[in-house]
């Protein structure tokens, strides 16, 4: 049955694409036990290896485009659902059921596993990866009213990086969202968003800066040795002579050389940091996902390194 998953662009099919075909529910059945496919919601299907090879928020897309399946043109993904179909990181977020806001009477269709929304403005609808859904800025603002200040952060951060916001379209659209659930909230993390954060750990540790009354810190600082750029950091405090990195390891392996290992591109990571030391004379503090882990604990340490009390 895996032919049935080269049907729709995403890899998904429905019960009713293998009918057409000439299968019935034993040979669903069969499959599934035979490690084939699986069962991604009621009458969704996609193959096992693809599913088994996804994370949490690539299976919540797969599980949205079997929605739209079902749903046809009645619906466009929207909040946390749009925001992962358009790629922005999520953190903190709830991805139990995908999130459509209504485009018209639908009837009294519903399920469990959606989350229904309406929108008395006129949608901007795009197709997008094979599905409907709504414009960047209103997928993220609309997320960013269901999680924390810190998830929404991380959302933000991610859409304006990938260039996927700018904030005269944040300004549009939080205009017709006045009256929303959430938008208190909101109005936080819109204030605390940039487009300076290149990863889910960096803006985490800005949030840890801000919730613990952390000195704001300018972000992608250059260091300059001369006329020479010798690195890019993720933070710093000039006026503090202190600057930041986030290690979350998985960056080593985006700045591997050829033929390098990853143990090289730490050791070349090592020189960076010393030669930042030699240069400017100021303390390199790095953080790791630890650290978030431990948020008390870590903005004490940084107090003593910023040589200053949280306010």
């Amino acid at each position: 049955m895996l032919e049935l998953t080269g049907l729709h662009e995403h890899g998904v099919f429905l019960r009713r694409d293998a009918v057409g075909l000439g299968y019935d529910d034993r040979d669903l059945r069969r499959s599934i036990r035979d490690g084939e496919i699986v069962r991604i919601r009621h009458g969704a299907y996609a193959a096992a290896q693809v599913w088994a090879d996804l994370d949490e928020v690539g299976r919540h897309v797969l599980r949205a485009h079997a929605v739209m399946l079902t749903h046809e043109s009645a619906v466009a993904l929207s909040h946390i659902s749009g925001a992962a179909l358009h790629g922005m990181k999520l953190w903190d977020a709830d991805l139990r059921r995908v999130h459509v806001t209504r485009l018209g009477a639908m009837g009294s269709r519903k399920h469990s596993d959606v989350a229904y929304h309406d929108d008395p403005r006129l949608p901007g609808v795009l197709e997008l990866a094979g599905a409907k859904t709504l414009s960047a800025a209103r997928c993220a603002l609309g997320a960013a009213t269901t999680t924390s200040v810190e998830g929404g952060m991380v959302l933000l951060d991610s859409a304006y990086h990938l260039g996927l916001l700018s904030q005269d379209a944040l300004r549009a659209e939080l205009e017709g969202m006045r009256r929303w659930p959430g938008t208190a909230r909101l109005q936080i993390t819109l204030r605390l968003a940039s487009p300076g954060a290149e990863s889910v750990g960096e803006s985490r540790a800005r949030f840890l800066f801000f919730f613990h009354g952390l000195p704001r810190p300018e972000l992608q600082y250059p260091v300059y040795d001369g006329d020479v750029l010798i690195a890019t950091t993720d933070f710093a405090w000039p006026e503090l002579g202190v600057v930041g990195e986030f290690d979350g390891k998985i960056k080593y392996g985006r700045l591997l050389k050829p033929g390098e290992t990853p143990g090289d591109a730490v050791f070349r990571e090592k020189r960076r940091e010393d030669r930042i030391r030699e240069v400017t004379g100021w303390r390199v503090v790095r953080l790791v996902w630890a650290d978030l882990a431990d948020p008390r604990r870590t903005a004490a340490r940084l107090v003593k390194v910023l040589g200053r009390r949280t306010t």
